[in-house]
């Protein structure tokens, strides 16, 4: 299966416009996502690595992984300027030719809602973090507003096919807890706080364990 996933054109867009700070509290969002993290580290679909620089130094090597060639350069640059060890390398949420068990923290950040199959990425996150490891996840998910959430599905198609994949309305936090993650910690809020009709406003922020008794099951 291709490592890879060729999107020019959006990738190009995502960097312009999504991959860097734009105020309006990013920063902050960013920070809190990775505070405490440490050890090695994995993050999947890292972007043009616009993480990088929040990492603290408690990590002591930082794997990251990029399927869309545009972004993995912008990622390799970025990663010349981290303050952590940083490794950029080629791969997809669902195919990480990563070890089993040799994680310690996995990272994901405005992934899980553009992945083909949110089961199977989760799974491979769970292969290779060790048991009791970290899933830290800052994403947006449907609303749960009924009103909200049926605009989230009526412009799913059309956002989808001009972001890249990205859908708008999944529930993403059932999902973790589907694959056998226990929640740690997770608050949900609305970003930017003004929006009114963005359809990913609503969104997760948090951190699950790989259950033990699940894992070694």
């Amino acid at each position: 299966m291709s490592q890879e996933l060729d999107n020019p054109l959006f990738a190009r867009f995502f960097h312009r416009f999504c991959g860097r700070d734009r105020g309006d509290g990013e920063r902050g969002l960013r920070r809190e996502l990775l505070a405490g993290a440490h050890g090695r580290v994995i993050e999947v679909g890292a972007g043009n690595g616009i993480n990088f620089e929040h990492y603290p130094s408690s990590v002591s090597e930082l794997v990251a992984v990029e399927p869309e060639p545009y972004l993995r350069a912008q990622a390799e640059k970025a990663a010349r300027r981290a303050p952590v060890q940083t490794r950029v390398t080629a791969g997809t949420a669902a195919t990480l030719e990563l070890e089993t068990d040799s994680a310690d923290v996995l990272v994901v950040c405005g992934v899980l809602c553009s992945v083909p199959d949110q089961a199977a990425a989760l799974g491979e996150f769970r292969r290779v973090l060790r048991p009791g490891g970290e899933l830290r996840f800052y994403e947006h998910v449907r609303s749960r507003r009924a009103g909200f959430a049926r605009w989230q599905r009526l412009v799913d198609g059309l956002w989808s096919r001009m972001m890249g994949g990205c859908h708008t309305d999944r529930e993403t936090l059932a999902a973790i807890i589907e694959a056998g993650f226990a929640i740690d910690r997770c608050r949900g809020f609305g970003f930017p706080a003004r929006a009114i009709c963005y359809p990913v406003a609503p969104r997760i922020l948090g951190v699950a364990r790989a259950n033990i008794e699940s894992v070694t099951m």
